[in-house]
């Protein structure tokens, strides 16, 4: 059967369909599957925008999913920890992080100049790559407008392309690795996302402030919880939009 619920919403609206898929940033075509092939579910951060969009719940729409009490609550179990500041983080969260990786091992950061120079992190990659754990690694294009951005609502300027420029050249043993990539992105960075398997360390980006005096999440996925893949996700979203560099000055205007 189709869904009738969500049609009869878009059509009480007053929305045509193609106006609920450009919202939503789908295919007219993504929308009209959802409504004639019921098995065919959106994502659930398509599920809340849409049903925020025309005003119903989700449980509403979708009534074989969870209400949005039961996504709260499993959603807080997932917060392991929430730090004020990643100044205040132990020193060696991010060590333990990353020692536990077998599948995923993720960095996501304009530089994360810090985690550079921490010889027990490249010992730790080193491990991991012998291993066979899948290792990469996330930048900002020092040439790109958000980095300059940042730069800038950091009030630092310059110098945040700069220390990308110094991290990737701390990096520079790290490229030789097997099963280490590195990738340069262009987004506009809202967290620092740092990934090993279920668990993961979100660094807020705040305005005016570093990064070092911005709060820091630490998540663990909980079936059923929302937190962890929305942070997952947006990682793999850079990572899908982001060029593959092959050596630390692999930039355009790298000689300049």
């Amino acid at each position: 059967m189709a869904n009738e619920r969500l049609r009869g919403a878009i059509v009480e609206s007053g929305l045509k369909l193609e106006q609920v898929a450009e919202r939503l940033g789908v295919s007219p075509k993504t929308v009209e599957r959802w409504i004639s092939e019921p098995n065919r579910k959106p994502y659930r951060r398509f599920q809340y925008a849409a049903a925020s969009m025309l005003r119903r719940e989700v449980s509403y729409l979708w009534p074989d999913e969870r209400t949005s009490e039961e996504v709260t609550a499993s959603s807080d179990s997932e917060v392991i920890k929430l730090y004020p500041h990643r100044s205040v983080v132990p020193p060696d969260a991010w060590t333990k992080l990353y020692a536990a990786a077998t599948e995923h091992f993720d960095v996501l950061v304009y530089s994360g100049f810090w985690l550079t120079e921490d010889p027990r992190f490249h010992r730790l990659v080193g491990e991991k790559s012998s291993a066979g754990v899948p290792v990469r690694f996330l930048l900002g294009d020092p040439n790109s407008p958000a980095v300059a951005v940042r730069g800038e609502d950091e009030g630092i300027g310059s110098a945040m392309a700069a220390k990308i420029r110094n991290a990737l050249m701390n990096y520079a043993p790290l490229f030789r690795l097997p099963g280490v990539e590195f990738r340069l992105h262009t987004t506009t960075l809202y967290n620092s996302i740092y990934r090993a398997d279920s668990e993961l360390l979100a660094n807020g980006h705040v305005y005016g402030v570093g990064a070092y005096m911005a709060p820091v999440l630490h998540l663990q996925r909980v079936p059923g919880g929302e937190l962890f893949d929305t942070y997952a996700e947006s990682l793999e979203r850079v990572w899908e939009s982001a060029r593959r560099i092959t050596s630390p000055t692999d930039y355009e205007g790298a000689a300049a």
